[in-house]
């Protein structure tokens, strides 16, 4: 392996790395699948939103292959749709929560002294926040008390953001205290300090010498909040505070499932089932990427 790129050396530890490549697998095919979901709408030809009170709690077939709901719409396709809701969501939310946590981190690593001790007090007062209970405060907050117009407090796509927001504001720390210690041990490398002879700036210095040197722990970092990301989306959807019906997401599907859990098992157990999958996958592969991407990592 001697003479190997590093980004070979990674993928060779990647592929030894059996579970995480199975999950890789695994949301590959749902996030095929979610977004395939007009398609199978169209095979099928059901509505996902067409409701049929002749055909409530219909039986698996051809026509509807797991069945219909309470309202008789087709379980498939409202779960595919809930799906793209839901990873939409959450790969957002930790897609924002990794940039806000990049910056400071960055930023409080690079500086050090009183500039690092207050941003990591921050960080640390953000952390020791009742997690859920702040979430559930901000998600009940009505957005046309704080002077948003009635046509955009009620927009599916305002409803989406504001969930992305929430999550992403409360999210962040974890990536911020990675790239803080990363950036901490990278800023007396001499080849930043032959940067700084050379008259680079802060901005150059962060910006293309040290935060490229970051990529490892942020990817790693992203990929296993993102599970966490779509566990408070379908937290909050379920208590009724997230996505709003008639929007499906696999959250406000198990809402509407919980009454119907002795008559319809059904109905609660395929966007569990599908949740707890897509959380487990995404850790998986967060633990093959630190593997593969930590230079320490030895072949035993």
């Amino acid at each position: 392996m001697t003479g190997a790129s590093p980004l070979g050396l990674a993928m060779r530890r990647f592929a030894r790395h059996r579970l995480a490549i199975a999950s890789g697998v695994v949301l590959a095919i749902l996030v095929v699948a979610t977004l395939s979901a007009p398609l199978v709408a169209w095979l099928l030809g059901v509505d996902p939103e067409g409701v049929d009170l002749f055909n409530r709690f219909a039986a698996p077939s051809l026509a509807h292959p797991l069945g219909t709901d309470e309202l008789g719409r087709d379980v498939l396709v409202r779960l595919l749709y809930g799906g793209r809701v839901s990873l939409a969501v959450g790969l957002a939310a930790a897609v924002a929560a990794a940039a806000i946590g990049t910056v400071i981190g960055l930023v409080a690593g690079f500086y050090g002294g009183r500039l690092d001790a207050l941003l990591m007090r921050v960080t640390d007062g953000v952390i020791a926040l009742p997690f859920l209970p702040l979430l559930i405060v901000l998600a009940a907050i009505d957005l046309r008390e704080l002077g948003l117009p009635d046509h955009l407090a009620g927009s599916e796509h305002v409803g989406l953001v504001r969930i992305v927001v929430i999550v992403a504001l409360v999210g962040w720390t974890t990536v911020a205290r990675l790239v803080r210690g990363s950036a901490l041990a990278l800023r007396q490398r001499p080849f930043v300090e032959a940067a700084r002879a050379q008259g680079a700036g802060a901005g150059r210095l962060m910006g293309v010498h040290i935060l490229p040197n970051l990529g490892s722990p942020i990817i790693v970092a992203t990929t296993l909040a993102a599970g966490n990301m779509i566990l408070l989306e379908s937290v909050l959807s379920f208590l009724g505070l997230g996505i709003q019906p008639p929007t499906p997401s696999w959250g406000n599907l198990l809402t509407n499932a919980q009454e119907l859990i002795w008559s319809a098992p059904a109905l609660a157990f395929y966007p569990g089932a599908l949740i707890f999958v897509t959380v487990i996958a995404l850790n998986f592969l967060g633990d093959g990427l630190r593997d593969a991407l930590d230079p320490r990592t030895v072949r035993r």
